[in-house]
C-alpha cells in the first residue's frame, strides 16, 4: 500500500507539472469548427472534413480533418492560449496518414505567434516553426524542421526520411532548454542532435585565417617526375597506319575518284602519350592546412530555441493528390506526456487499423483474381467459338469441293453416254 502511494503521489506531481496548451483529437464532431478558423486569403482553398477514411482502428477515434480536392491549397489554423517555451521543453506532436497514396504534398504544421490573422494566413505569413512530412515524387521524401531565428526561415542540414505508406504514423518534434532536439516518428527516436550544429544560425565559431598564406617554398606533390627516367628510342609510334591489307578497287578511276589511299586503322605498335614514371617527393611536406581562427562575427546565443507567445497551429500546405488525414494534435512541455497520449491514441489503434487495410488489399486482390479468370474464361471461350467457326468454314468448303467433283464426275459420264 506504501509503495501504491508513493506512486500515486508521483503520478501526481508529474500531472501538475505537465502542461498541455493544445490538444485536439476530433472527438465531437462538427465542434471542430468553432475552434478551426479558415484562410480566406485564396478564394479557392480546397475544403476539409472530417473523416476517419476508408480504413482506420476506430470510426471515432480515427476522425481528423481530411483534405477532399486534389490540386489545392489548405489552410486552417486553431489558437490556443499564448505561452513561451522559455526554460521548458516544447513538444509538437500529431499523425498524418496519407491513404490516397500521395504523390506530391505537404503533411506538415505551423506554429504561429499570437499576432497572426488566420483568416488571412497564407504561404508567405510568419511563423515559428515549421515540422512534419513532405513528399513529392521520388527525390522528396523528408521531414522537414525549420525553425525562424531573427527573421529568416533555417532548414535543418540533416536530411531526416518520412514514412511514405498509406498507414497513420506519428509525428513528434522535441525542442529542448539545452538546445537540444529529437525527432521521432512512431515514438521512435530518428534523429537528434543540437541546435548550433544542425541549422546555420549562427556564424562559424571559427573561420580561415585571412592572414595566412601558404609559403611559396611549400610542396605538396607527393609525387613527382623521376628525372632519370628517359624515353625508349623507339618510343614514338604513329597512332594509325594505312591498312597493309587492303587494295585498289578493280573499278577505281584515279581520274574520277582521285588518288586511292588505303583506309588507316590502329596501329598495334602505338604506345601512346610518353610520361616519366613517378617517384617519391623527397620535399614533400604534406597538404598544407589552412590555420584558422576565433570569428570576430560569432557571438554564442543560448535563447535559440526560445519562442515568445506561441499562440496558434496551422496547416497550410498544397497537394495534388488529395486524401490525408491530420489527427491527434498536441503542444505540450513534457516529453513523457506526448508519448504517453501518442500510446494512448495512436498507439492502440494503429493495429486495428493495419489490419484493416490488410483485408481490404487482399479482397481487392482476390476481386482482381476473378476477374483476371473470368476474363481469361471468356477469352478462352471466344477462342473456342473461333475454331468452331473455322472446322465449319472447313466442313462447309469440304462439301462445296466434293458437290463440285461429283457434278464434274456427272458431267464426265454423260459426256462418254453421248460419245
Amino acid at each position: 500500500m506504501k509503495l501504491l502511494g508513493v506512486l500515486a503521489v508521483v503520478l501526481a506531481l508529474h500531472s501538475a507539472h505537465a502542461k498541455v496548451y493544445f490538444r485536439e483529437e476530433f472527438l465531437d464532431g462538427d465542434e471542430w469548427r468553432s475552434r478551426w478558423v479558415d484562410s480566406k486569403h485564396k478564394s479557392d482553398y480546397g475544403e476539409w472534413k472530417l473523416t476517419s477514411g476508408g480504413f482506420y482502428g476506430d470510426a471515432e477515434k480515427d476522425k481528423g480533418l481530411q483534405t477532399s480536392q486534389d490540386a489545392r491549397f489548405y489552410a486552417t489554423s486553431a489558437r490556443f492560449e499564448p505561452f513561451s517555451n522559455e526554460g521548458k521543453s516544447l513538444v509538437i506532436q500529431f499523425t498524418v496518414k496519407h491513404e490516397q497514396k500521395i504523390d506530391c504534398g505537404g503533411g506538415y504544421v505551423k506554429v504561429f505567434p499570437a499576432d497572426l490573422d488566420q483568416t488571412d494566413m497564407h504561404g508567405e505569413s510568419a511563423y515559428y516553426i515549421m515540422f512534419g512530412p513532405d513528399i513529392c515524387g521520388y527525390s522528396t521524401k523528408k521531414v522537414h524542421v525549420i525553425f525562424n531565428y531573427k527573421g529568416k526561415n533555417h532548414l535543418i542540414k540533416k536530411e531526416i526520411k518520412c514514412k511514405d505508406d498509406e498507414l497513420t504514423h506519428l509525428y513528434t518534434l522535441v525542442l529542448n532548454p539545452d538546445q537540444t532536439y529529437e525527432v521521432k516518428i512512431d515514438n521512435e527516436k530518428v534523429e537528434s542532435g543540437s541546435l548550433e550544429d544542425d541549422w546555420d544560425f549562427l556564424p562559424p565559431k571559427k573561420i580561415k585565417d585571412p592572414e595566412a598564406k601558404k609559403p611559396e617554398d611549400w610542396d605538396d606533390r607527393a609525387k613527382i617526375d623521376d628525372a632519370e627516367d628517359t624515353k625508349p628510342v623507339d618510343w614514338d609510334k604513329p597512332e594509325n597506319i594505312p591498312d597493309p591489307d587492303a587494295k585498289k578497287p578493280d573499278d577505281w578511276d584515279e581520274d574520277m575518284d582521285g588518288e586511292w589511299e588505303p583506309p588507316m586503322i590502329p596501329n598495334p605498335e602505338y604506345k601512346g602519350e610518353w610520361k616519366p614514371k613517378q617517384i617519391d617527393n623527397p620535399n614533400y611536406k604534406g597538404q598544407w592546412v589552412h590555420p584558422e581562427i576565433d570569428n570576430p562575427e560569432y557571438s554564442p546565443d543560448s535563447d535559440i530555441y526560445t519562442f515568445d507567445k506561441i499562440a496558434v497551429l496551422g496547416l497550410d500546405l498544397w497537394q495534388v493528390k488529395s486524401g490525408t488525414i491530420f489527427d491527434n494534435f498536441l503542444i505540450t512541455d513534457d516529453v513523457k506526456e506526448a508519448e504517453d497520449i501518442g500510446n494512448e491514441t495512436w498507439g492502440v489503434t494503429k493495429e486495428p487499423e493495419r489490419k484493416m487495410k490488410q483485408e481490404q488489399d487482399d479482397m481487392k486482390r482476390k476481386e482482381e483474381e476473378e476477374r483476371n479468370k473470368e476474363q481469361d474464361t471468356e477469352d478462352t471461350e471466344d477462342d473456342e467459338e473461333e475454331d468452331e467457326e473455322d472446322d465449319e468454314d472447313v466442313e462447309d468448303t469440304k462439301d462445296d469441293t466434293e458437290e463440285g467433283l461429283s457434278e464434274m464426275d456427272k458431267k464426265e459420264v454423260k459426256s462418254k453416254d453421248e460419245l
